[in-house]
């Protein structure tokens, strides 16, 4: 059975990778012609996306990439922002 969600419900959700890497919290969700087409994630200290982007806020993650919503939202690591050539981790 479907179970609705409403948006106010995942302001402040975790986000994890389907590889179960903490990837940051829900800032905020994107809606376009009443449907979600997109989630901006913030990073948080400790997840991987304060990690990989450094002094960034966060990103914007395509709903298409969303695997699940329910305690937590998880996402695709298609999802993980790479890093630009010539740096290293």
């Amino acid at each position: 059975m479907l179970k609705m969600k409403k948006i106010s419900e995942t302001y402040d959700m975790r986000v994890y990778t389907d590889a179960g890497d903490y990837f940051g919290d829900i800032e905020d969700s994107i809606i376009t012609t009443n449907k979600v087409s997109g989630w901006k994630i913030k990073s948080t200290k400790n997840s991987f996306l304060s990690r990989v982007l450094g002094s960034a806020k966060g990103v914007i993650v395509p709903h298409q990439l969303v695997k699940a919503v329910g305690d937590v939202l998880i996402i695709s690591r298609t999802a993980i922002p790479s890093r630009p050539e010539g740096t290293e981790e």
